[in-house]
């Protein structure tokens, strides 16, 4: 899947000219935390959020820098940047041009990465530098509840959804060696056995219940503290 089959064509986007007034007022009108910056040819120039409309001289909010920070080389760049950003009337003096955007054909992965790795909630998606589309976090969430489904049914007798459950766990690092504590009867996965963490005996119950074919797990796994294990009492 790619970018193109997901993202929101209909983008309401805002100009550099437009005041900091009228963004935060179509941001509130439209419901969105965000807003793609363009320009009459719709080429994407920035992005402005709620995020830089946090700090604001009109709220009272404007971060007071520390008189040491002056002392500093680039500090009075710095000072100057925020005092733009905090004072400033015009879209163009609050956005953000450090632009994190993809293209039509960029894949979903590649789309969740940059949102992860930059810790943003929207990525713009760009076509020889116009906009014609946005990809949020929404979008995202919109594809999981269409196209992901629950545990497909599948006929398979126990043996082999025990070998497809092993052929799993054999794949993933984090995964204990239990392969003589999985019993599956009728469809119903029994994981027996200990394990070193809560986060491993949750796990073990996902890669089961992610199985085509099982219809519940029943999780007996318990925890064993393996270095209290073997303390002495006192």
């Amino acid at each position: 899947m790619k970018a193109a089959d997901i993202m929101t064509r209909q983008v309401i986007t805002i100009d550099p000219d437009s005041t900091v007034t009228d963004a935060a007022q179509r941001m509130l009108e439209n419901r969105i935390s965000g807003l793609p910056v363009c320009d009459a040819d719709g080429r994407l120039l920035g992005i402005i959020s709620e995020g830089d409309l946090l700090r604001r001289a009109e709220t009272g909010t404007v971060r007071r820098a520390s008189w040491w920070l002056a002392m500093f080389a680039g500090a009075s760049s710095t000072q100057a940047h925020d005092y733009s950003k905090s004072h400033g009337r015009r879209v163009r003096d609050v956005m953000s041009t450090n632009l994190v955007a993809v293209n039509e054909d960029s894949p979903i992965e590649e789309v969740v990465r940059r949102m992860e790795s930059h810790r943003i909630k929207r990525v713009p998606v760009v076509h020889d530098g116009r906009l014609v589309g946005i990809i949020s976090r929404a979008n995202l969430l919109h594809v999981l509840a269409t196209i992901a489904p629950d545990v497909a049914p599948a006929a398979a007798d126990d043996g082999a959804l025990r070998d497809r459950i092993l052929q799993t766990l054999r794949a993933e690092p984090w995964a204990p060696e239990i392969s003589d504590n999985i019993v599956v009867r009728n469809g119903v996965v029994h994981l027996w056995g200990s394990v070193r963490t809560e986060a491993q005996r949750d796990a073990l119950r996902v890669a089961a219940e992610n199985t085509p074919g099982v219809k519940r797990v029943e999780n007996n796994l318990v925890i064993v503290d393996h270095v209290a294990e073997g303390a002495v009492g006192f």
